[in-house]
């Protein structure tokens, strides 16, 4: 993953041409909201095959180029159930987290006290091109 964006139109685009890159993706939602001069919020869903989808919250500040996500939570699920979460919520007490330190995933048992490290989650780069592959793998084990 090693694209970065400029602007938010950059990001803008990023976001609402990933179907041309990712054909897993059946159904979006996403919006890219700006909420002043250096603020945006993404928020929607990209739904996929077999009941799987993900949802999606980032915050998206670009004050000074380039733009970056400075917060966000992505929430993976198979119809009605939670399969698994990350967030950059700090636990900088946990020293399990400390590798990748905000970013960090909740599975099950425990799925909200169930904490691992998040590797390859950025507030620079976009976290969609981790999760959606994720999410591709998911569907592969799911037909077989």
């Amino acid at each position: 993953m090693s694209e970065h964006f400029r602007t938010p139109e950059d990001y803008e685009l990023f976001l609402y041409t990933l179907a041309e890159r990712f054909t897993a993706v059946r159904r979006s939602t996403l919006r890219f909201i700006r909420r002043g001069a250096t603020l945006a919020r993404v928020a929607g869903e990209r739904e996929f095959d077999h009941g799987l989808r993900l949802t999606l919250r980032e915050r998206i500040t670009f004050d000074r180029l380039p733009l970056v996500i400075d917060w966000y939570g992505y929430e993976i699920w198979k119809g009605n159930e939670k399969l698994y979460w990350y967030d950059s919520q700090p636990h900088p007490d946990e020293p399990l987290l400390q590798s990748t330190h905000p970013h960090h995933r909740h599975s099950p048992p425990d799925i909200k006290h169930n904490r691992a490290p998040a590797p390859g989650m950025s507030f620079v780069q976009p976290n969609l091109l981790k999760l959606i592959p994720e999410i591709e793998a998911l569907l592969c084990d799911v037909e077989k």
